[in-house]
């Protein structure tokens, strides 16, 4: 009997060694090698020969012989994934959507499936995690009627493919690609050939056929898709539906998108009919907001093209420990180490006996730099226990040297804080003096440096 032959491969990064390695040496990543079986030569399918005959045969065209007809939306009712999408979805797409085990993944694709289904026509649910029952039962708690929805719980790539052929559908959803396998590999399901595999057919199945494609990705213990890196590069657009499972709103974030913007955001509430969207997510960041409570300070962030008004709250208390704490929920650890560094030496407000505790409300994560500036006022209003105006919005990115630096679409901020009832915002002196039409109503405040931003924004 022949001995089986086995190699390693980082599902990270696609490394493939001999021996199984605890961390992998190309990525750095630790324990992400998997152990797959090597297929001889002689009983082996070249993707070659598998393929052979359903490709069509390529024919190069000129530029200008090419029209863009026929490539029009799919239009939505749910004008939050339709904003993350671009506005919609583009026929022949292959969108990869992953997030966090019970986040709401399979609810906000059910509901999609219904919409679609109703209104453009068959659309095919592949689960290979859930039976029909499931499904349906799921169905029935979130009232979706759609006569044109087929449910198949299936997790060979031949059949689903098949399928497809004979039902012609405008949109297939695969839950997930990590359960589902091509039986001429002999890998096992999950393993980064069965899933580079999966999605490169069904990738020549949206782009051949014009049929849109969703596939639900397992993550990481890290927040990444699991699998090969390269599946991330195989789709058109990769989304992460975002929060925290305590949380009633969940966010859905555009990583890469070949048909619309970047980083841009979606948001939902998650109620007992399912996944609502929230149609002004500004509003119900701050509608739990106490006013004139010390520590709480108000930044326009942006995400995406939406600008969101979001409430930071900072605690500093007097540390029991030589090395205090530096507690960050929502925005970046390394980024709140730098600030509280700037406060401590740029505006003498010492922090090196007091643990430092800063949240971002409603669940959100921010990214950007613009924020520095109302996490520098949360933590300073906390110290001194002295609140910040109560119509005070900010935002600006905060140098070492304590200067507060330029923010991107400044204007479209201050908009948004001027709907919402702000009625003074600071900012950076240098955006301030670009501004050319900012909003009726709303002072703007140019500061250069966080001491003197602090001194404006504190109440007396």
């Amino acid at each position: 009997m022949a001995k089986r032959q086995v190699r390693y491969v980082c599902e990270s990064c696609g490394r493939v060694t001999a021996a199984y390695m605890g961390r992998c040496p190309q990525c750095g990543e630790f324990g992400t090698m998997q152990e797959e079986v090597v297929v001889p030569e002689e009983t082996a399918v070249s993707p070659k020969n598998r393929r052979a005959g359903t490709q069509p045969k390529s024919k190069p065209t000129p530029l200008a012989a090419i029209t863009a007809d026929g490539f029009e939306r799919l239009t939505i009712p749910m004008t939050e994934l339709s904003r993350v999408l671009g506005g919609g979805i583009v026929p022949g797409s292959l969108v990869l959507v992953g997030g966090d085990p019970g986040i709401g993944k399979s609810t906000l694709l059910l509901e999609l499936a219904a919409m679609i289904a109703n209104q453009h026509g068959p659309v095919l649910y592949v689960s290979g995690e859930e039976s029909t029952r499931q499904i349906k039962m799921r169905a029935d708690r979130l009232k979706l009627q759609a006569q044109a929805l087929y449910l198949v719980s299936e997790t060979n790539l031949s059949v689903i493919l098949e399928h497809v052929r004979e039902l012609k559908p405008v949109l297939v959803i695969v839950d997930s690609i990590q359960t589902t396998y091509a039986e001429d590999l002999k890998s096992s399901a999950g393993s980064v050939s069965q899933v580079r595999e999966c999605a490169s057919r069904l990738q020549e199945l949206s782009k051949s056929a014009g049929i849109t494609v969703f596939l639900v990705g397992h993550v990481t213990k890290e927040g990444a898709i699991a699998g090969p890196r390269v599946l991330e590069h195989i789709v058109d657009t990769v989304l992460y539906l975002e929060g925290d499972p305590f949380h009633r709103y969940r966010l859905l974030r555009s990583v890469k998108n070949r048909f619309g913007a970047t980083s841009e955001v979606g948001v939902f509430e998650m109620v007992e009919q399912g996944m609502v969207e929230v149609p002004n997510p500004s509003e119900a960041f701050l509608a739990e907001r106490q006013i004139n409570a010390p520590g709480s300070a108000i930044a326009v962030t942006l995400e995406g093209t939406r600008p969101l008004l979001v409430e930071i709250q900072a605690l500093a208390s007097s540390s029991a420990f030589a090395n205090p704490r530096r507690t960050a929920n929502g925005v970046d650890y390394n980024r709140l180490l730098l600030l509280t560094a700037v406060l401590t030496r740029r505006v003498s407000m010492p922090l090196y006996d007091k643990d430092v505790f800063v949240n971002v409300i409603g669940g959100l994560q921010i990214r950007e730099p613009a924020a520095d500036l109302a996490i520098a006022l949360a933590i300073a209003s906390s110290i001194k226990d002295r609140p910040l105006h109560a119509d005070l919005a900010s935002v600006g990115e905060i140098g070492l040297s304590g200067e507060l630096r330029a923010v991107s679409q400044l204007e479209t901020r201050l908009k948004e804080a001027a709907k919402l009832g702000f009625r003074r915002c600071v900012v950076p002196r240098s955006t301030q003096r670009r501004l050319t039409n900012p909003p009726k109503g709303l002072e703007v405040i140019g500061c250069r440096s966080l001491a003197e931003a602090i001194e404006v924004a504190l109440v007396k």
